[in-house]
């Protein structure tokens, strides 16, 4: 926010280099240079709404499904997608320029407040209301995360015991450790703080971690929880039960003087329907499938209720 073997893995490589960033954050991963989208830069007005996304799959999918929702409530909308990064972003929805935007908690509290240490759900949502402008407003977070992970294989996984990142720090020295150049340097420290993991080798695998995880390059990477590789390639995320990475929840971020009542109950109902392992089934019918984006988000939001 996106992150999929053949043929399909160069097609997935390339549209999923927006994930690809260790310890990383969805929205900055991609470029900064919006597409086609002008600046945006007055409010809207007559009751419209304006949704922007970043330039990734699993951002467009995410603003298709807020704005299929909306206007299923009759709400008047403009879509415009694929701007660019949070750089981007933020100052539009800040001046009013979009009213709404598929946001990731952790990170977008990151971006506000680069002193930020809160890592729970509960703990990111609460500094962001305080953080936040007064512009701007979280709404309901989803319980779908596209947040960071280490991965093993499944095989790894039953071998080890492993379910956890606690239970990966008693066999961890053995193995190599694969994700994006920053990863070590962004997350060496902290799981030695908050695990006491220790690894054998940290390699840079970049796009291709799950893929290096697969083919035994290395046995642990950092790959997004939504990247639909983790399915594809039989891989398991091991739970970060001592919180290591901060909460991720995908939240709808909006400027408040650009929605009423019925923008937050419809878009309170889709977070409530929004689980990460039905957010992976998504992206892959996005990323690997090549399904449009705007027929998988009717197709959802069919099946949950809401149109």
């Amino acid at each position: 926010m996106k992150r999929l073997s053949g043929t399909a893995a160069l097609v997935l490589s390339a549209m999923l280099t927006l994930s690809a960033c260790g310890g990383g954050d969805p929205l900055t991963s991609a470029s900064a240079t919006p597409a086609g989208s002008g600046s945006a830069s007055a409010p809207a007005s007559g009751g419209k709404v304006v949704i922007g996304s970043a330039n990734f799959p699993e951002n467009v999918l995410l603003a298709e499904i807020y704005s299929q929702a909306l206007a299923a409530k009759g709400v008047q909308v403009e879509e415009k997608l694929n701007i660019g990064s949070r750089e981007v972003l933020y100052d539009q929805i800040k001046s009013g320029g979009l009213t709404i935007l598929p946001e990731y908690a952790g990170s977008l509290l990151a971006y506000v407040d680069k002193e930020a240490t809160a890592k729970s759900k509960e703990e990111v949502v609460a500094a962001l209301k305080e953080k936040l402008p007064a512009e701007l407003e979280i709404l309901e977070p989803a319980a779908a995360e596209d947040n960071n992970s280490l991965t093993v294989t499944k095989a790894t996984a039953e071998k080890e015991g492993l379910t956890t990142i606690e239970d990966l720090a008693k066999v961890a020295k053995g193995y190599a450790v694969g994700g994006p150049p920053e990863f070590q340097s962004r997350q060496e420290q902290n799981f030695k703080d908050v695990y006491g993991l220790e690894f054998k080798e940290w390699k840079k695998t970049g796009d291709a971690t799950a893929d290096a995880i697969k083919d035994g390059t290395v046995q642990v990477g950092n790959v997004f929880t939504t990247d639909p590789k983790i399915v594809v390639n039989d891989l398991v995320s091991l739970q970060d039960n001592k919180n290591a990475f901060a909460a991720e929840n995908i939240t709808p971020l909006v400027n408040k003087a650009g929605v009423d009542d019925t923008v937050r109950t419809t878009l309170n109902a889709v977070s409530a329907k929004l689980d990460t392992a039905g957010l992976v089934a998504l992206m892959k019918r996005v990323a690997i499938d090549k399904e449009d984006a705007e027929d998988v988000a009717e197709d959802w939001l069919t099946q949950s209720g809401l149109l």
